[in-house]
């Protein structure tokens, strides 16, 4: 599939808010890959799908992951809207015949992160939480700032805020984002750009 094939398809599946979203973070992508020396349209390409299964609904998502063997832990299954990051990288490869394995994966971890990241799944993590459409994030600033000066850097302060944000009772913690945060805290950064 080409980029306006999967974009239509996406048009269709997501709602309005969504799909700019979708658009934003396929942009931002771009702009940190450009910024970073990565590939332009890998990079663009899983900023594209990275949430391609946010709007099945969360018993479907569930069914799904059963369906196709896709493990579900325990906190995924108290909070199935987690799996759209593993299911979305299945239907990217099923339902968009992507078969790079590094666009997959970035899909795969761009919403729990994960220890050691390689720099497309840096990328795709950031740009989720950069793109323009976001403006309710603390510190969304100095992370945008961090985000095309320092990848590490960017990660630790997006994991610092979201693990502050949900330990203030606003959600439940995946451990694989603790474990994330507690890889990338060693890159913090103390001064301000």
């Amino acid at each position: 599939m080409n980029y306006s094939e999967i974009k239509k398809k996406l048009k269709k599946s997501q709602d309005k808010e969504r799909y700019e979203h979708t658009k934003g973070v396929m942009y931002t992508a771009g702009c940190l890959a450009m910024a970073h020396g990565y590939y332009l349209e890998k990079a663009m390409l899983a900023g594209l799908l990275h949430d391609c299964a946010k709007c099945i609904p969360n018993d479907e998502k569930l069914a799904l992951c059963k369906e196709h063997n896709i493990l579900v832990t325990p906190v995924e299954a108290e909070n199935p809207f987690l799996l759209h990051a593993k299911l979305g990288a299945f239907l990217a490869e099923s339902e968009y015949n992507i078969t790079d394995p590094d666009v997959l994966h970035a899909i795969k971890v761009h919403t729990t992160g994960e220890p050691d990241m390689n720099i497309l799944d840096k990328i795709i993590f950031i740009a989720d939480y950069i793109e323009p459409g976001r403006n309710k994030a603390p510190n969304l600033e100095k992370v945008r700032k961090l985000a095309f000066h320092d990848l590490n850097a960017c990660m630790a302060q997006i994991l610092r805020d979201t693990l502050m944000y949900l330990n203030s009772g606003k959600g439940t913690i995946d451990s694989t984002t603790q474990l994330t945060y507690e890889f990338y805290k060693q890159y913090e950064e103390d001064n301000d750009l």
